[in-house]
């Protein structure tokens, strides 16, 4: 017997019971849903409808006849003949109903054509129409134009009668208005409007709004294509107020469309666009009129919704208008703003926003009416405590002074210290959001507003007139807020200072010094919070005043004297070391080096008296000054004059002092880079590279254990590099000589040597081509030392000379090139493999520039070249990869065409499979980058060839030969076509399928690998046909983990794309015909509803709160702030917000906790150029970072990969149980005897919980979840409320 249905938990005292069998009696008589879903599966409707019987009425009125499907007696059978080419023909079948529809050649309607298989009516309908029309179109002969269709449908519009064929009509005409050319409506105006004005009249107070929505939208459409002339006529202005009536419309779908078709009209009218446009459009003053007479004819009832509706469409209006339309409009809105009521005020603000925002014209809005407009916004400034009107007000100000700055620059900074007043009251807000908008809008006008005229003023004192004296009122409003009364902003108004600090500090230091003071001593202050906040706003300072008068007002009362150890001002260097800028280089010699000199001489002091912490602390204050010198080097403003004061002090840093030597060589360059802007200031710095760089020279000629470290060392020869390029070639080739010289010396030591040939590589660009004469012939027999290091130095010599950019470099390669050639011949038995990089990419540099007759030197390169591809060094394997492409690319240009070039080079390569073993696998791997880099340019046969060649290596007993062949096949796979592969599959596979057991275990993750790229190109079935039996198990796993990472790949885009809908979308509007057209039954129902939800969200937006006086102060109404008191936020204690978590929740309140899953090897998703890297990993064109990366994501081959066999868990019973299983939390509490918890003396009391039970989230038990602790709290408060009685009457005499 089956089971009854139960009912859930809490249900039974609401619903009725009924007696057995009688528990279908209570369904209902409405069958909407079912008669609809049912419409959809017969072919008759359920019930009366009229939608075939209109549309075949309408066809057979245009028709002027009944309709007639002329059937042949052959289309009722098709007969099949077949002819010589095997193909069959078959009768062109009849027209049908829809014919016109289906092959309708006018794209303005293909929006109707996409969405002709709806199942709405209204669309069913539209098809007919459209499908009637282009019938009779083509009956007349005519070719389907625009035009063509507007005069058949304007006739149709006059014939139909049902509101579903009207609205369908009305749907097409407005699609094809918008292509009809302008002087066709311009002469049919009259005709046309008639035709739209009676349906709207008629269509007025229908309870069906499609039509009439459609035929407003017609009619704006008709009005903005008439030209200026037109709406000098009555009819015209008369038809367009007709449109602007219903911009108050009690139904939204046409109010909207009424008000969209308004704005288009005065904003997009096309004699708006040309080169005789009028200022404004001449119906632009008659709307500013309606919408004024409708705001006043509302007053101030209660609901204001006509006033809301106006608001509306004025804030898309109010840019058009002209200004004295504009100022009468203003002017209505501030009286509204009056009534106090929440939303109107709030659309009145938006309204303004607008009009600012859209920049309008001088012609609309002039700086005048601007600034009135500013000014009485003052009188309707809200409560601070008033979240979100106080911030559209901040934002109306804003735009409204950016607009006048456009405007007017005088005027604008004229009213800019009110509003930076009242801003600075907004910081005292209790709300966050009002203190960041009015710190945001400060910081927008600073850098709108004032920073673009800052360069037309001179330095800013306090006395000054005029503008300037506006900038102080600014700054001193900002200034303001560093007093305690604004402690709890006092992050925003550092922000906003620092903001000040970059925009006028320039300008306004004189202004400013009391506040930098004020600054100072605030961070000083104990338990700061916003240290952070501070350097900053000093460092703004520092950067546009500069350092000069920064310690001007904030001296750093550090001079090397001091009694204590104190330093209350010496987190100003680093300060300054991070933000210094532009400043004087003489500052820091004047300044600066007397009190690094003074610290340092302190620290020695006491050094000798043997106070280690003292000179500790006195060393380190010396060295943060010096370090302040990379900033002064950074732009400064007077090279030409300072550098030669301060350039001694800098060389004997340099040479003495080794703790300075990375700061100083860091300074200079700097300077080269960022300080030398001229010629001349190039020329003077450059004037003392006789000085600096023998300076250089020694200190890194040095030892480590005198030159410093190994990071010194590198620090000095950058900075050697640095100064070369400015300094003169002669003296640059009088230095090369003189390194010349002591390379050849005897007595150099072989550390002097190899530090000599660093130097050298530095030079060696910036020399003649004299020197460089001299200097290979000196360099040349170290080409084939026996000492490795002076060997890759001396390659780096011609390395740096090769690829040098400089004419006399190439010179020298050009004239030399024999010599270079037959030296690098000459010392290839002697190369070391450490000389291998700079001597690849050196040959590199000289192919790139030789010819046809150089060829026999390419081809003595070859062997050299494949056998590097496995050289140790991971820059030596790259620079023989490029070298081996350049060489292909040298080929192609010997000629005579690439496909014959490539061969012969290819030929050469080829030689190598003839080696040893080593030079097979190097063979296959240059073969194999050079079929990916060349593969446009190898014939087919080539091809063919090659691929055999590769098959037949397959069968080598050695690793590194198969695994280089294997390489080879992933290549082919990913660049050959298909159908080019498909001849040589069969023998690619024969040839992986005959490896021994060895390679196959060894390389059983590599042929996996190939084995998927197989079935993806050819299938499963043809590999497993083509493969021994023994691979047989490997194919049907792959085919199962390609299935298994196809379904986590949906099921992980699935997620994904539900982790992005966050919020429902919103409902698109003009996609579907559905959602344009649909004018069903409900319509009118749901709009009621919307109606009813709109005013009761209206009825608690629009309530208001009156704040009342302060403590037992009345309040008084005549006050000219009392406006404040009206407060949209209700006012009480802030709520703490929810703490945020980066979990998900659920809408009934479960946490959405996404576990981390495994990777999934996603090939398809891999471009070619990504996969092509991870191919050629033992090409050695990957760098040691991926290698790194590839290291830890996948197992070697020597291993088995860790995710290929399921690992055992114990679990369950028997020999199965988990023996190391951890006993259960609060297990020590539970009870032997019976169930519960019981205490245990000398232990916590056990914690009540409430277990977690995954069967509790079903939905049926969710209620009887829910009431089981709905009674806790009352039940605990209850209990609470008792015992506090009794203890009240115990306590009691």
């Amino acid at each position: 017997m089956a089971r009854s249905g139960r009912l859930r938990s809490g249900a039974a005292a609401k619903l009725k019971r009924w007696r057995k069998g009688h528990s279908s009696d209570c369904n209902p008589e409405t069958r909407q849903h079912r008669l609809a879903a049912r419409s959809r599966f017969c072919s008759r409707p359920a019930e009366k409808s009229n939608l075939t019987v209109d549309a075949v009425k309408l066809h057979n009125e245009l028709q002027s006849g009944s309709l007639r499907l002329e059937r042949t007696s052959d289309s009722t059978q098709l007969r099949m003949e077949e002819d010589d080419a095997g193909e069959a023909a078959t009768e062109k079948s009849s027209g049908t109903f829809l014919s016109g529809l289906s092959d309708c050649t006018n794209i303005t309607f293909s929006k109707v054509q996409r969405f002709w298989e709806s199942n709405s009516a209204a669309h069913k309908e539209i098809c007919a129409v459209l499908a009637a029309v282009t019938e009779v179109i083509r009956s007349r002969g005519g070719k389907e134009s625009e035009t063509e269709y507007f005069a058949a449908l304007m006739t149709t519009l006059e014939a139909v009668e049902s509101p579903e064929s009207l609205a369908a009509v009305a749907y097409l005409l407005n699609l094809v208005l918008k292509r009809v050319p302008s002087p066709v409506l311009i002469k049919k105006f009259s005709d046309t409007s008639k035709a739209f004005m009676s349906i709207v009249s008629s269509q007025a107070c229908s309870s069906s709004t499609s039509a009439l929505r459609w035929v407003l939208s017609c009619l704006a459409t008709l009005l903005r294509k008439q030209d200026l002339a037109a709406w000098s006529y009555p009819v015209t202005l008369q038809v367009y107020h007709g449109l602007l009536s219903f911009c108050v419309h009690t139904k939204p779908k046409v109010r909207k469309a009424a008000q969209y078709g308004v704005c288009s009209v005065l904003r997009g009218s096309e004699f708006m666009f040309g080169d005789a446009a009028p200022e404004h459009h001449p119906a632009a003053p008659s709307t500013a009129k309606f919408c004024v007479q409708e705001i006043e004819k509302a007053g101030g009832t209660k609901e204001a919704t006509t006033t809301l509706h106006v608001l509306a469409l004025l804030r898309d209006l109010l840019p058009c208008f002209p200004a004295a339309v504009v100022k009468t409009c203003c002017e209505t809105l501030l009286r509204v703003m009056t009534l106090s009521h929440v939303l109107v005020t709030a659309c009145a603000m938006q309204a303004f926003h607008s009009l600012f925002s859209a920049q309008a014209s001088v012609a609309c809005l002039p700086a005048e009416l601007n600034a009135q407009i500013i000014t009485a916004l003052y009188d309707y400034v809200p409560s601070t405590s008033d979240l979100q009107p106080l911030m559209t007000w901040l934002s109306t100000m804003e735009r409204a002074h950016v607009n006048l700055g456009r405007l007017q620059k005088d005027l604008c900074w004229a009213h800019l210290p009110r509003l930076f007043s009242a801003a600075m009251n907004c910081f005292l807000s209790p709300h966050s959001q009002v203190v960041s908008a009015a710190a945001q809008t400060l910081e927008t006008l600073l850098s709108e507003c004032v920073a673009p005229h800052m360069e037309e003023l001179g330095t800013v004192s306090a006395s000054a007139p005029a503008p300037a004296a506006y900038l102080c009122k600014m700054f001193r409003s900002v200034e303001e807020g560093l007093t305690y009364r604004f402690h709890a902003a006092w992050d925003e108004v550092l922000r906003v200072l620092e903001v000040f600090f970059e925009t006028c500090g320039k300008q306004c230091h004189p202004i400013m010094r009391k506040c930098l003071r004020s600054l100072c001593d605030l961070r000083l202050s104990p338990h700061f919070p916003y240290t952070a906040e501070v350097d900053q706003a000093v460092g703004a300072a520092v950067s546009t005043m500069g350092p000069e008068v920064l310690l001007e007002a904030v001296p750093l009362e550090i001079d090397g004297k001091e009694e204590t150890l104190d330093f209350p001002r010496s987190w100003l260097l680093p300060v300054l070391r991070d933000y210094v800028q532009g400043a004087r280089l003489g500052f820091f010699t004047s300044y600066f080096l007397p009190l690094a000199a003074a610290l340092k001489s302190r620290a020695l002091e006491f050094t000798q008296a043997g106070k280690s912490v003292e000179a500790k602390i006195y060393d380190t204050l010396q060295w943060q000054v010096w370090t302040l010198l990379p900033g002064f080097c950074t732009h400064p403003t007077d090279v030409l004059g300072a550098f030669k004061g301060l350039a001694r002090t800098l060389g004997m840093a340099i040479s003495e002092r080794p703790d300075l030597r990375p700061t100083v060589c860091q300074a200079l360059r700097t300077l080269i880079h960022k300080g030398c802007e001229t010629d001349a200031e190039r020329a003077e710095v450059g004037r003392f590279a006789k000085n600096f760089l023998p300076i250089l020279f020694n200190v890194y000629s040095q030892p480590e254990e005198d030159g410093g470290s190994s990071a010194q060392r590198r620090s000095v020869l950058d900075t050697v590099r640095a100064y070369l390029t400015i300094t003169d070639p002669q003296m640059v080739c009088g230095f090369l000589q003189k390194a010349s010289v002591k390379l050849t010396s005897p007595e150099s030591s072989e550390f002097a040597r190899l530090s000599i040939l660093d130097l050298v590589v530095a030079m060696a660009p910036y020399a003649d081509e004299q020197s460089l004469g001299s200097l290979f012939c000196t360099i040349q027999p170290s080409l084939q030392s026996k000492e490795r290091s002076m060997q890759k130095k001396t390659y780096r010599v011609l390395e740096e000379v090769c690829a040098a950019p400089h004419a006399p470099c190439q010179a020298f390669i050009r004239s030399h090139l024999q010599e270079l050639q037959t030296a690098l011949l000459d010392s290839l038995k002697s190369a070391a493999s450490p000389a291998k990089r700079p001597r690849l990419k050196c040959l590199f540099h000289i192919v790139k520039q030789l010819s046809a007759e150089h060829e026999p030197f390419v081809t003595a390169l070859v062997p050299e070249v494949i056998l590097c591809t496995k050289e140790v060094s991971v820059g030596a394997r790259k620079n023989a990869f490029m070298l081996l492409v350049e060489m292909g690319h040298a080929f192609i240009r010997f000629g005579p065409t690439p496909q014959e070039a490539m061969q012969r080079f290819l030929l050469l390569v080829y030689a190598g499979l003839t080696g040893s073993v080593t030079m097979i696998s190097c063979t296959v791997l240059a073969l194999t980058r050079l079929f990916f880099e060349f593969k446009d340019h190898l014939e087919l046969s080539v091809v063919e060839q090659l691929l055999q060649n590769i098959c037949l290596l397959l069968a080598s007993r050695t690793r590194d030969v198969v695994k280089a062949a294997l390489g080879f096949l992933k290549v082919t796979l990913l660049l050959v076509d298909t159908k080019l592969l498909a001849k040589h599959v069969e023998a690619m596979l024969e040839a992986l399928g005959n490896l021994s057991d060895d390679m196959r275990r060894h390389f059983r993750m590599k042929l996996r690998n190939l084995f998927t790229k197989f079935i993806r190109k050819f299938g499963f079935e043809l590999v497993k046909g083509l493969l021994p039996a023994d691979y047989h198990k490997v194919l049907v796993n792959i085919r199962k983990a390609e299935a298994r990472s196809r379904k986590q790949r949906a099921l992980r885009q699935a997620a994904a794309d539900t982790d992005e809908e966050e919020a429902p979308p919103a409902q698109p509007r003009g996609d579907s015909m559905e959602e344009i057209l649909a004018d069903s039954e409900e319509e009118e129902e749901e709009e009621r509803q919307r109606s009813k939800e709109w005013r009761k969200q209206a009825r608690q937006k629009g309530q208001a709160w009156l704040k009342e006086g302060e403590e037992d102060e009345p309040l008084n109404f005549l006050d000219p702030n009392v406006s404040q008191r009206v407060l949209a936020t209700k006012p009480g204690p802030k709520r703490s917000r929810g703490v945020s978590h980066d979990f998900q929740v659920s809408e009934d309140g479960r946490l959405i906790i996404h576990e981390e899953e495994e990777e999934v090897d996603d090939d398809e998703a891999k471009g070619a150029d990504e996969e092509m890297a991870d191919v050629l990993q033992d090409v050695g064109l990957r760098s040691k970072k991926s290698q790194k990366r590839r290291f830890r994501e996948e197992p070697d081959d020597d291993e088995p990969e860790a995710r290929t066999y399921p690992q055992y868990r114990a679990g369950g019973s028997g020999i199965h149980r988990q023996l190391d299983k951890e006993p259960a939390f609060g297990a020590e509490y539970r009870s032997k005897k019976g169930k519960g918890d019981v205490k245990k003396k000398g232990q916590l009391d056990p914690y009540a919980y409430i277990p977690l039970n995954r069967a509790r989230l079903n939905r049926r038990k969710r209620a009887k979840m829910q009431g089981q602790f709905k009674g806790l709290m009352k039940g605990a408060q209850r209990g609470a409320k008792a015992g506090r009685k009794n203890r009240l009457k115990a306590q009691r005499p």
